[in-house]
């Protein structure tokens, strides 16, 4: 992990299309504004977590429990 001391209006760079700029900073707490081109997803950690663990829940699905749910949300065809 690579550790950086920034004070407010300072940056940092992810490669060439990525900028991080340190906004304000209040007591324990740090804004931060983030730069990056619009087909770079950014989540918050805790967010993420939670999309990957409904996505591995997802991805375990039966075929039964696909037609169950193609059942309820009826056929779009």
């Amino acid at each position: 992990m690579l550790v950086l001391t920034r004070k407010i209006n300072e940056s940092i760079k992810l490669g060439d299309d990525i900028t991080i700029t340190v906004v304000e900073v209040k007591g324990s707490h740090v804004r931060l504004g983030i730069e990056a081109p619009s087909g770079v997803k950014i989540y918050r950690k805790e967010l993420y977590d939670k999309i990957k663990a409904e996505n591995i829940l997802s991805s375990a699905l039966t075929i039964n429990e696909f037609d169950k749910i193609k059942d309820v949300l009826g056929d779009k065809k």
